[in-house]
């Protein structure tokens, strides 16, 4: 390559970096989810990890909206402090031992907390017995 093809190729390529570098940190530094208050993205997986069966739903907290049981959940939410693992389990809830196994899932902003929740059940019962109206998506 000649010198001058390379100082061209220099020239026009220099403009193009720092573009990129300069908004490089700007994109980084935007906040992923701008909704305000209190929210859940919630889904819930039925079978094993390559299942494609996936229900979800966007609970909405401030006011209760976008769940079969929004008020509920977010009563118990606000009673657990956003941390679904320390709702109470249901009492007098009988399971019974089968295996159909559902994964639940969350993530959102929780009084400016990011949430971030997984975990599989044995099947949907015992996950709604231990979750509460949280992944209760039915009316």
């Amino acid at each position: 390559m000649t010198t001058t093809l390379r100082a061209v190729r220099a020239f026009l390529l220099l403009p193009l970096a720092l573009l990129l570098a300069a908004a490089a940190p700007a994109a980084h530094a935007s906040p992923r989810h701008t909704l305000p208050g209190n929210w859940l993205s919630l889904a819930v997986t039925r079978g094993d990890a390559r299942s494609s069966d996936t229900r979800g739903v966007l609970l909405l907290c401030d006011p209760p909206q976008g769940h079969a049981h929004a008020a509920a959940a977010c009563r118990q939410l606000a009673a657990a402090r956003g941390d679904i693992g320390r709702i109470p389990r249901r009492t007098g809830v009988m399971c019974p031992m089968l295996y159909a196994p559902v994964t639940a899932s969350a993530h959102g902003r929780w009084n400016g907390h990011r949430v971030d929740y997984r975990r599989a059940f044995s099947n949907s019962c015992s996950m709604k017995a231990q979750t509460g109206a949280v992944f209760d998506f039915t009316r």
